[in-house]
């Protein structure tokens, strides 16, 4: 299964889990062609835990998931939870099959489990927009909410971030090839020019430096791959950079954008009114970047200024609105909602976090958010410990009515009691405030 790994926190279990007792496994298919799975354990203790999974490539197997793996199944049916999800109708940026279909599960556990006394939504990446969207449009189904690594800046704000991105792939790496931003007719084509082209830039300084502003007006980390040790080295933070753009930017941007347009009728995304000039300053590898365009003997101001010059890339009506629906989020939450996020994420870049901040502030409804960060490289890339962990917060969030503020080192003592078995690296939660999006 997706993401990363997650189990029940229980404040008196320090070791092995409980012996598990006899469940009740429930699966079949919703009417739209969506199939589900329930587990219920004969004691269930009256929590249900809604499990949204990922983003699924078309044409890749679409099976319908509880939890986001086997292991952590089995350890929250031994401590009497009850786990349910679909697969989602299709593949691909499903969000409008997900919201859909989640509710029907959630009618259909009703109907054939009975009223959980407490729902927890939770889901990862693309489950995590999916996660934030279902209590957003349903909190009366909902008592809390666990968010991981999601893409919580919101469908148009997500794309549109993208997009500025793309805009300057195209105009300082491609401006004189067919690579489309957008409206794609042949997406793998696409994407075959887009690679070639960054695989061409990343040989020379002049390429390097630009794809490093590419990557950085995405909010992509300089650190890769999740299992080393986060770069100082000019040259080794700018590897990272080029590694997440070829490996994950460019067939977001330039191929898997074709499905969601199919799906909106159109292009979604806008640069109109975006300064590349503007938004530099705020860029967290801005020192990084100036250095290498320094190196390379390139004019920084006059790159930016090129990309305020070339024409912005626009929106069709009809798939704004579509993204809008599927979904924009508002921060008008009214349960507890507990996010999680590595800080260094190239898929679904850590900024996304500030902008749900934002939204939730703005509508006077901080005091329901709290907001985790593990220090490590990677999409999900948490331990069960740190995961187990952030269940405890948001549990014990619905239970007592309150945060327990527990500080960044409190919780990863509390994740090192796990042991071994759910600490495949050291717990890494840490004090951390992510950098505002550009262009969103």
């Amino acid at each position: 299964m997706r993401g990363a790994t997650i189990a029940l926190l229980c404040l008196t279990l320090l070791g092995a889990a409980p012996t598990q007792a006899p469940t009740s496994a429930i699966n079949g298919m919703l009417a739209d062609g969506a199939t589900y799975a329930i587990e219920v354990p004969a004691d269930w203790n009256g929590t249900l835990l809604l499990y949204s999974h990922g983003y699924v490539t078309p044409g890749e197997p679409n099976p319908a998931y509880d939890a986001s793996d086997l292991r952590t199944a089995a350890y929250l049916l031994a401590h009497r939870f009850a786990l349910a999800g679909s697969s989602y109708a299709s593949t691909g940026y499903a969000v409008a099959d997900g919201l859909r279909d989640q509710i029907d599960v959630l009618d259909l556990f009703a109907k054939r489990v009975g009223k959980p006394k407490h729902t927890i939504a939770w889901g990862h990446s693309m489950g995590g927009i999916i996660t934030a969207g279902l209590v957003q449009t349903h909190p009366e189904r909902f008592a809390g909410a666990l968010p991981m690594c999601g893409v919580l800046a919101g469908t148009t704000a997500g794309w549109n971030g993208l997009a500025v991105a793309e805009h300057a792939f195209k105009t300082l790496l491609a401006a004189h090839d067919p690579l489309k931003e957008a409206r794609l007719a042949d997406p793998l084509a696409n994407v075959a020019l887009a690679t070639q082209r960054a695989t061409e830039a990343a040989a020379t300084p002049t390429g390097r430096a630009r794809l490093a502003l590419v990557a950085a007006l995405d909010g992509i980390p300089a650190w890769y791959p999740p299992t080393a040790v986060e770069p100082s080295e000019t040259a080794a933070k700018t590897d990272a950079l080029i590694a997440w753009l070829r490996r994950v930017f460019v067939p977001f941007a330039f191929g898997y954008r074709a499905e969601l347009e199919k799906r909106a009728g159109g292009n979604l995304s806008s640069t109109t009114g975006f300064s590349y000039t503007s938004a530099f300053d705020s860029l967290v590898e801005r020192e990084l970047i100036a250095k290498l365009y320094r190196s390379a003997d390139l004019d920084l101001r006059a790159d930016l200024r090129a990309l305020d010059a070339a024409p912005p890339l626009t929106a069709d009506l009809p798939a704004m609105l579509y993204a809008m629906r599927n979904i924009d989020l508002n921060g008008r939450i009214t349960i507890p909602v507990l996010t999680l996020h590595t800080v260094a994420d190239g898929l679904v870049p850590v900024n996304e976090e500030a902008a749900y901040a934002s939204a939730v502030a703005s509508a006077g409804k901080s005091a329901l958010l709290r907001q985790l960060f593990v220090k490590r490289a990677g999409h999900c890339a948490f331990t069960s410990a740190e995961s187990i962990a952030a269940l405890h917060l948001i549990e014990r969030r619905v239970v007592t009515g309150r945060w327990d503020d527990e500080p960044p080192a409190a919780l990863n003592d509390r994740a090192l009691l796990y042991g071994d078995e759910y600490n495949s690296s050291p717990p890494a939660f840490v004090q951390f405030t992510p950098p505002p999006m550009v262009g969103r």
